[in-house]
């Protein structure tokens, strides 16, 4: 059975994301918007690539989601679904339970999705065993089908949480529980914000009640908390903000801060920005009006709001001596020595465009490790 305690127990299972190949793109008729697609294709699979060889040299089992060559299952009737980049998002493995948005039943067609006004199909095939009923209410009530396809669709996750299955552990499904605003620490659990207005005492109660025998904390994160802080080992922490809560969440822990880290600080970003309100960026295509427009019109569901996240940050931990960065930051690389720490460089180039970095892009299923307490002085 597979479980994760701590993040940075030796890495054991790790899905790693899919892009569309580049013939995907060959319906775009544009050739000023095809071309940068099919580069965009090409060089996110070389980088993914380039992740998996270095994670296998360390012993980790891949899998990957898997793509339909038949393009026209991801079309909704109005836009393509967005790819499977990023499996963090919709995934957790919080102790030896399985957190997943998707579907692991066989049966779900995306043929039986689509066109409905609301798919008539008995609960127990669409698996939401666990969905309560005022979320299935809410469902029905602001039905679309992009957003209900995301829940169960069948090329997105459903081979990952078959293999999950039959390791034999529990799956939850559809309870909006994702590793990317999730830190998980033996007995403690921290939960990021989505914005400035969420009510912290509301998620205080919500996640109390979901993980009992955890001591759960909010974290005001405004955002991915992956994107704004990683706890690499036991006693550090690389952030980019300075939240006041870490004396509280991470008593006596070393924060290294990374000051002008942000978005702004790349200046051919700037070009783009004004264009698109900072929600992506493909480097040298800023003055490609074609491309933007296109992505603009069809594909702003398959971007983010990348301005506020910071790659730097968004590292994925092998083990305690061994951690996959994004690129170099002396900072970052003086505290990875200070722990006897070896950061490993893998550059994902396109994670402007996609808004993920190299922890989004992955979602660990098994680490080796038992749950331990690391403030046990805590009720």
């Amino acid at each position: 059975m597979y479980s994760i305690h701590q993040h940075w127990d030796p890495l054991k299972v790790c899905a790693v994301g899919q892009s569309y190949p580049p013939e995907f793109y060959d319906y775009i008729s544009n050739k000023n918007v095809r071309k940068v697609f099919y580069k965009i294709a090409e060089e996110t699979e070389e980088d993914y690539q380039e992740l998996i060889k270095k994670l296998r040299s360390f012993g980790v089992e891949i899998i990957r989601p898997q793509i339909d060559s038949n393009f026209d299952n991801y079309f909704d009737g109005t836009k393509f679904m967005q790819p499977p980049m990023s499996p963090r998002d919709h995934t957790a493995m919080i102790g030896n339970i399985w957190f997943s948005d998707g579907s692991a039943d066989p049966k779900i067609t995306w043929e039986k999705l689509k066109g409905s006004d609301w798919p008539d199909l008995p609960t127990n095939e669409l698996e939401f065993n666990n969905l309560p009923k005022f979320v299935l209410d809410e469902l029905k009530n602001n039905f679309n089908r992009s957003s209900y396809a995301k829940l169960v669709n069948p090329f997105y996750l459903q081979n990952i949480n078959e293999h999950v299955k039959r390791q034999g552990n529990q799956i939850k499904l559809g309870t909006n529980i994702n590793a990317a605003m999730t830190t998980r620490i033996g007995k403690d659990l921290y939960f990021g914000t989505e914005t400035k207005h969420d009510e912290v005492e509301l998620l205080q109660k919500k996640y109390s009640a979901l993980f009992p025998d955890y001591r759960c904390h909010i974290v005001e994160s405004e955002g991915h908390s992956d994107g704004a802080f990683c706890p690499v080992v036991p006693g550090l922490i690389i952030s980019l903000k300075d939240m006041p809560t870490y004396e509280k969440t991470f008593p006596n822990w070393e924060v290294v801060y990374l000051p002008n880290q942000s978005w702004e600080s790349v200046s051919p970003f700037l070009k783009i920005k004004e264009k698109n309100k900072g929600k992506w960026w493909v480097p040298g295509e800023e003055l490609n009006d074609d491309f933007t427009n296109f992505v603009e019109t069809w594909m702003n569901h398959w971007v983010g709001y990348v301005e506020e996240t910071v790659f730097d940050v968004n590292m994925l931990v092998i083990d305690e001596q061994n951690v996959i960065c994004n690129n170099y930051n002396k900072l970052v690389f003086d505290a990875f020595d200070r722990y006897g720490i070896t950061g490993h460089v893998i550059n994902f180039r396109h994670r402007y465009f996609w808004d993920g970095g190299l922890h989004c892009i992955t979602s660990d299923l098994h680490r080796e490790g038992v749950q331990k307490d690391f403030f046990p002085g805590r009720s």
